[in-house]
C-alpha cells in the first residue's frame, strides 16, 4: 500500500504530463500481464494467444463479453440433418493481403488445425468431431460431424480462419516473423517481439466497421507495481490484471478509471496422475524416497484439498476479488453445479486422511507455480504452503516466471502446482473435454490434461453429452461429468477469479467474462 502511495503522489506531480494528458488521439497502448507465445493462431491454447489472435483474425462464430454466441464470418448456421451443419459465410470480406475470404478458405484451416507442428496445446479439441467439409459454393460450407455433435458452432468460434493461398505451407515461425500474420481481423501485424510488445495498425477495409484507434500497442508488463505505474506514469492507456491489492485506493483515485466483471477463469492446482512410481517432488517426512506415486492415492488428495481455507485465500490475499469453488465453472454458466460447494476447511480432518491413507507422520511436497500470470498467484501458492505445513506436510513453495512455468509444466516437470482454467466458450465441456478427458490426440480430447488425469466412466459421459441436442439433457451430463472429476479430486480447485482492468478516465471498456483484452472493445468516452 506504501509503494501504491508514492506512485500515486509522484503521478500526482506530473499529472499534466502523465495520467492527466489526453492519450495521443489515435493511439492506444495497453498494458498486459501475460505474454502471447506466438502469432500462429493455431499454435498453442492459451489466453494471450487467443486474446492477440482475435485482433488480427475471426472465426465463423465469436462471443460476445457475456461469453454469449453470435455470427462473425459466417452470417448464420443451421442442422441439415444429426451429422450435417450448413453455414453461410459473410460475403466481401478481405484477408489483409485483399485475398477474397471463400469457403475454401474454411476447409485449408480446419484440414490445419490438427497438424500444426510441436503444438504444446492444440486447438484439435474444437475441430476433432468434424468428420468432412464440403464446400458447397464460395459462401456456403458444410462439416459432417463424428455424430450428433451440437456444440460445434460454439466449437468454430476458437478456430481463427486462415487464407490457404498464403498460409499453406506456412510453419508457427512464419507467423511469428510476419509474414504469416494476415487475417480478416480488425488489425494489421507491424511487429512482434516476443515477450515484450505487439505493435498492430488499423485494416481500414475491416468487414465489421472502422476500428477506433490508428495504432495498437500491446506490451507486455509482468510485474504488477510495474504495470500499474505504468498506467500512472501515462506509458500505457489501460492495464489488465489489476493488483487486488490496490483497489481499494484506486476506485478513490480521479484520474484512474476501474472496470470489472466476475470472470469465466477457475484458479486450481492440478496433479501428477501420470507417473505410477514415485512423484519426482513428494517424499517422506525425512526426504525418503517412494516405490508408488502418492498422489495417486485419494486420500492424500482429499486431505491436500481439505487443508486449504479457501475463505481465508479469498479474503485476505484476493481482497474479495474472487470467489471460492469446489468446480471449475462460475454460478449461472452452462454446466454449473448448483450441488457442489466449496469443500470445507478441516485441518485436523485432513491429518486424519493422511494418516489413513498411510502417512501418519507427513509428507515432504514442492509446490510449484508462476509468479507474474495469475492474481496474486506466488502469495497464493506461497499461502497453501504454510495451510499444508499445519498438517504435516513440509512444503517448498517454487514460484517461477510463466514462460519458463509452462515449458516445464508441459514437459511433465513438476508433481503439483497452480495452473487455471478459462471456459471461453462458457460451458463445462470445454474444460471437461480440455483439462480432464483422458488424453486422444486423435479425438482432440486433453489437450491441457497436464496432470495425465484419466476416468474412463467421465469420459463415456461426457462424450455422451457431446452427443445430446437437447439442452437441459446435455447440461445434467456435464453436471453428471463434473461430480465424478470432483469427487475424485483430479484437481484441487481453488476459488473463480474476478477480473480488473484500470485505465485512464477519458476512456470507457466492455468487460469480458472471458478475460480477454481487446482494443476493438476500447472506446473514448463520449
Amino acid at each position: 500500500m506504501k509503494a501504491v502511495a508514492r506512485m500515486l503522489a509522484l503521478a500526482g506531480t506530473v499529472a499534466m504530463l502523465g495520467i492527466g494528458a489526453a492519450h495521443a488521439a489515435d493511439k492506444l497502448t495497453i498494458g498486459v500481464r501475460a505474454a502471447a507465445t506466438s502469432i500462429d493462431p493455431h499454435y498453442h491454447l492459451l489466453n494471450p494467444n487467443k486474446d492477440l489472435a482475435a485482433h488480427m483474425f475471426d472465426g465463423l462464430t465469436a462471443m460476445d463479453q457475456n461469453v454469449h454466441l453470435k455470427p462473425s464470418l459466417a452470417i448464420s448456421w443451421r442442422l441439415i440433418d444429426d451429422q450435417t451443419w450448413e453455414f453461410k459465410l459473410r460475403e466481401g470480406v478481405k484477408f489483409h493481403n485483399g485475398n477474397a475470404f471463400t469457403a475454401d478458405d474454411v476447409a485449408f484451416t480446419i484440414d490445419r488445425v490438427p497438424n500444426v507442428a510441436n503444438s504444446p496445446g492444440s486447438y484439435a479439441v474444437y475441430t476433432k468431431r468434424i468428420k468432412s467439409v464440403e464446400v458447397v459454393d464460395d459462401y456456403t460450407v458444410r462439416f459432417t460431424t463424428d455424430g450428433v455433435y451440437p456444440l460445434l458452432p460454439i466449437d468454430l468460434s476458437m478456430v481463427f480462419m486462415l487464407d490457404r493461398e498464403t498460409h499453406e505451407g506456412l510453419g508457427t515461425e512464419d507467423f511469428n516473423s510476419g509474414k504469416g500474420a494476415i487475417g480478416t481481423g480488425p488489425y494489421r501485424f507491424v511487429s512482434f517481439q516476443r515477450g515484450d510488445r505487439v505493435k498492430l495498425e488499423r485494416n481500414d477495409d475491416y468487414w465489421g466497421g472502422k476500428p477506433e484507434w490508428d495504432e495498437v500497442t500491446l506490451r507486455v508488463i509482468s510485474n504488477d507495481a510495474s504495470r500499474l505505474a505504468a498506467l500512472l506514469a501515462g506509458d500505457v492507456d489501460i492495464i489488465d490484471a489489476v493488483p487486488t491489492t490496490d483497489l481499494e485506493r484506486l476506485r478513490n483515485e480521479a484520474r484512474v478509471k476501474i472496470w470489472d466483471a466476475l470472470s469465466m477463469r477457475a484458479i486450481f492446482l492440478w496433479i501428477d496422475h501420470h507417473q505410477a512410481e514415485g512423484a519426482t517432488f513428494v517424499s517422506g517426512p525425512n526426504g525418503e524416497k517412494f516405490s508408488e506415486n502418492v498422489l495417486r492415492n485419494l486420500k492424500v488428495r482429499q486431505a491436500l484439498s481439505m487443508a486449504i481455507n479457501r475463505d481465508a485465500i479469498v479474503e485476505r490475499l484476493m481482497q474479495g476479488a474472487a470467489a471460492p469453488t469446489g468446480q471449475f465453472l462460475p454460478e449461472g454458466a452452462f454446466g454449473y453445479d448448483p450441488g457442489i460447494s466449496s469443500p470445507a476447511f478441516d485441518a485436523e480432518g485432513a491429518k486424519r486422511l493422511l494418516a489413513e491413507a498411510g502417512y501418519p507422520d507427513g509428507l515432504r511436497i514442492t509446490l510449484h507455480g508462476p509468479n507474474d500470470r495469475y492474481v496474486n498467484d506466488s502469495r497464493i501458492i506461497q499461502a497453501i504452503g504454510q495451510m499444508w505445513e499445519r498438517i504435516g506436510v513440509t512444503t517448498k513453495v517454487e514460484p517461477e516466471p510463466w514462460s519458463a512455468y509452462i515449458g516445464r509444466m508441459t514437459r511433465g516437470d513438476f508433481s503439483i502446482g497452480l495452473l487455471s482454467v478459462g471456459t471461453s466458450t462458457g460451458e463445462a465441456s470445454n474444460p471437461l473435454r480440455s483439462v480432464f478427458a483422458t488424453t486422444n490426440p486423435d479425438k482432440g480430447l486433453g489437450a491441457s490434461n497436464y496432470g495425465g488425469y484419466s476416468n474412463p466412466e467421465m469420459d463415456v459421459v461426457v462424450e455422451k453429452a457431446m452427443g445430446t441436442t437437447d439442452d437441459a439433457a446435455r447440461e445434467a451430463l456435464l453436471r453428471e461429468a463434473t461430480r465424478l472429476v470432483m469427487d475424485d479430486v483430479a484437481v484441487v480447485p481453488l476459488h473463480i477469479q474476478k477480473s480488473f482492468w484500470a485505465s485512464k478516465p477519458d476512456l470507457a471498456l466492455e468487460a469480458r467474462r472471458d478475460e480477454s483484452t481487446r482494443a476493438m472493445e476500447v472506446h473514448r468516452k463520449k
